[in-house]
């Protein structure tokens, strides 16, 4: 196989597991006693473990080596979801989530995208780039379709005689044993994957610092925002509120995330006519104001539709998203690039969860949503003032002056 097919290949085992620990890592938890709060506390533990691996790949991932980084991250991952799959205390579930970064956005936001990223622009020219993102989304998307698929295994199992408890253990398990796939599947990358032995030593250009402040500072507002919607809480929320259980929810998550998957490919092209800012801006609006009907919705049946119209939207920000900071920063300054920017977003996914969950518990299920919605808003006004001027290449030849 080649680079890119390990990279799309091992991009969707992981969005597999991912997707499915998403929708059964809430659930689990609630059927642990666990109340908001601590699923909240957990969900946020996991976080900081993904933002804690952001740091350290950002800082040494080059000198490490990009294989032997995607390597050791997935057996981490691996050994920290036996330890959640065996967990019966909030403390000890949350140091598992810390430990195997474990996921509860529900979507592969992890340090292995940061290598991914930077591996990926150089198998393609400038023109290929955003539709070699989006195809890598494309395929995280379905991973993450069937993943919520496969969260209906307990449920499944249940029906074979397994008590409760057990079959969300082997649920969990499951998810374990695919983030060992993953790291099957690294080592078949070659030696071209590594960083270019003419390329010098990371040196940020003074325009490329200032760039990589204004658009971390304002991926971190967004990311924020999105902590308090991360797919763990939103199925406690649909859970909570209209009773619904693993098995409907993983049949929702799926449908979500085919949306977001066709949506990959609409960003791609999208893009090409109206500029990657553009399409960034343009389409994140409306998914946040339709996350606001759901949480005023009056039946699942409504809300469902209302939260998969929002899904055909939210995403196509992804592929755009990665395209332009590889475009706008050199080389050799991807890999910071990519460290730098993931690195906010995972930390500032890591605060909100557990603010949602003390809203939820002492507020309202829908308080988290509202609060979200309005600050992704509020990001998308402030990144098109900021960034509605400064173009990648393919897009040079008609973008103003900055």
């Amino acid at each position: 196989m080649t680079d890119r097919t390990i990279l799309y290949s091992a991009a969707f085992v992981r969005a597999l597991a991912t997707g499915m620990i998403g929708v059964l890592m809430g659930v689990f938890m609630a059927r642990l006693d666990f109340d908001p709060a601590r699923i909240g506390y957990v969900v946020g533990a996991g976080l900081f473990g993904c933002a804690a691996a952001a740091l350290v790949v950002t800082l040494i991932g080059d000198d490490m080596g990009r294989k032997r980084s995607l390597l050791v991250l997935s057996l981490l991952a691996a050994c920290g979801g036996l330890g959640f799959a065996l967990t019966a205390h909030p403390f000890a579930a949350g140091a598992a989530a810390f430990l195997g970064m474990v996921n509860g956005m529900g979507r592969d936001r992890g340090a292995s995208l940061i290598l991914d990223q930077v591996i990926l622009p150089a198998t393609v020219d400038d023109a290929g780039r955003t539709q070699a993102f989006a195809w890598y989304n494309v395929l995280q998307d379905i991973g993450h379709a069937l993943g919520a698929l496969l969260a209906g295994l307990p449920a499944l199992l249940r029906s074979l005689g397994v008590a409760d408890i057990a079959s969300f253990r082997a649920g969990v398990g499951v998810y374990a044993v695919l983030m060992l796939v993953t790291a099957g599947l690294y080592l078949g990358l070659s030696p071209r994957v590594e960083r270019a032995p003419g390329l010098p030593k990371t040196k940020v250009s003074p325009g490329t610092r200032r760039v990589l402040w204004r658009i971390a500072s304002l991926f971190a507002f967004d990311s924020l925002a999105g902590g308090f919607l991360t797919t763990a809480l939103l199925t406690l929320f649909f859970y909570e509120r209209f009773s619904v259980g693993e098995g409907i929810l993983g049949l929702l998550f799926f449908g979500a995330r085919i949306f977001n998957a066709v949506s990959h490919l609409g960003a791609a092209w999208l893009s090409r006519r109206i500029g990657l800012v553009n399409t960034m801006v343009f389409t994140h609006v409306p998914s946040s104001l339709l996350l606001v009907t759901v949480a005023f919705a009056p039946t699942f049946p409504v809300a469902a539709i209302l939260f998969l119209l929002r899904e055909g939207l939210v995403e196509m920000d992804v592929p755009t998203r990665q395209s332009y900071v590889m475009a706008v920063v050199r080389p050799e300054e991807r890999t910071l690039a990519s460290g730098v920017t993931h690195l906010v977003r995972v930390g500032a996914w890591a605060i909100a969860p557990s603010f949602a969950g003390w809203f939820m518990t002492g507020w309202s299920l829908m308080t988290p949503l509202l609060i979200g919605s309005v600050m992704k808003i509020a990001y998308d006004v402030l990144l098109f003032a900021a960034f509605r001027r400064t173009r990648p290449p393919e897009e040079a030849g008609t973008a103003p002056p900055v």
